[in-house]
């Protein structure tokens, strides 16, 4: 991957990716991001008097075939991400690429014939079923809304679909009531499935289930990848699910993408330390890795994405945080050693084999000294 600090001219990026051939180009590309939700005040007369800042600039791309890993503490923007991806949201600013066409501005019927290749899967089986309908109807809307099917070979797809996810095709008429969770879960990837797309994103599908569930539910979305060449993002708080299923994982942190790499070479040299403390607060399986492990404790609570800090969003919490860190945003580049597919936004990148000691980060005085010495920094000790 080039570095991401480097300029890009969207129109030139454009042209190239759509010269490019289409197994050749990613299947979709996150370029610069940003989603703000706006807080209003008022009952009759509304007026805007901040917004969440809940994605801010992300850029990424997913290849084809492949498996992205989206991790980060609750509140970082993941689920916003992928809602913008899907165009659940739209987007305060940015592009989204799908397939070599840029899906940001369509409208609603412009989209209609897109959707059909991206898919989402909810991370509530219980909420994101309707109670009143029937399984068949559930799993057939996507069939019924874009024309593929009707009457009679709708009814034969849709009991084909369950068998394919591992349920009863003759519960067809049952309601989601009468499932348990997990089975409710293969009800959403049973409809995510119907229109037989190329990208699906998992919203955490497997964190409101049981364990044991789980490992049923990620080897059933594995099994559907090899067998319908599907490309996923997939989104989750359990570090080893993802190490698990993922071929890259990228890292947020309060709406920014923080470091992404290969699987293998994230997880066994982290190079930016909100990486390395969310690593260390996995659970390790092995008792006498578990004994020997180094826990990295984070002080501090997560800023609010409505004022986040200047600089670098993780100082007020990082232990290796110095007075530029405050002052300047890190660029996600590859840090020195790093292979170059593996980008890091941090000005002290964790070395190989260093242990960080979890401290509360003070350089705030230091800080303003350095915003005041320095001649790039405006007002307000922003960058």
């Amino acid at each position: 991957m080039a570095d991401a600090a480097a300029p890009v001219n969207p129109a030139s990026a454009e042209q190239s990716l759509a010269a490019a051939p289409a197994e050749d180009r990613p299947l979709l590309q996150v370029e610069d991001v940003v989603k703000h939700f706006p807080i209003k005040r008022g009952i009759f007369f509304k007026r805007q008097i901040g917004s969440v800042q809940a994605v801010e600039g992300v850029s990424l791309e997913v290849r084809r075939g492949e498996t992205l890993g989206l991790v980060g503490e609750t509140g970082c923007g993941k689920s916003t991400l992928a809602r913008c991806i899907t165009r659940l949201h739209p987007l305060t600013s940015g592009r989204v690429i799908f397939d070599g066409v840029d899906i940001s501005r369509l409208s609603a019927r412009q989209l209609r014939t897109h959707r059909r290749r991206m898919q989402m899967i909810f991370q509530d089986p219980f909420g994101s079923l309707n109670p009143r309908r029937r399984v068949g109807s559930i799993i057939g809307d996507p069939l019924a809304i874009h024309g593929v099917a009707d009457g009679g070979e709708r009814k034969r797809r849709v009991q084909e679909l369950m068998e394919v996810v591992g349920l009863n095709p003759e519960h067809y008429n049952r309601f989601p009531s009468e499932f348990s969770g997990g089975q409710r879960q293969r009800i959403g990837v049973a409809r995510a499935l119907a229109l037989r797309p190329s990208l699906i994103v998992c919203d955490e599908p497997v964190s409101a289930l049981d364990v044991s569930v789980q490992a049923q539910i990620i080897n059933l979305l594995e099994d559907l990848q090899g067998e319908f060449h599907l490309t996923y993002v997939f989104i989750a708080h359990d570090l080893a699910v993802v190490e698990h299923v993922s071929d890259r994982v990228a890292v947020m942190y309060l709406g920014k993408i923080v470091e992404m790499a290969e699987t293998a070479e994230l997880f066994g040299s982290p190079r930016h330390p909100y990486t390395a403390a969310l690593l260390s607060a996995s659970m390790v399986a092995d008792p006498e890795k578990a004994r020997s492990s180094h826990r990295v404790v984070l002080y501090g609570e997560v800023p609010s994405p409505i004022n986040p800090p200047s600089g670098c969003r993780f100082h007020t919490r990082c232990p290796k945080a110095q007075p530029l860190c405050s002052v300047e945003e890190p660029p996600l580049r590859i840090q020195a050693g790093d292979s170059a597919g593996h980008v890091t936004a941090c000005h002290f990148p964790v070395a190989p084999g260093e242990q960080l000691v979890g401290a509360a980060p003070a350089i705030s005085a230091a800080a303003t000294a350095f915003a005041a010495d320095s001649p790039d920094i405006g007002e307000g000790g922003r960058a």
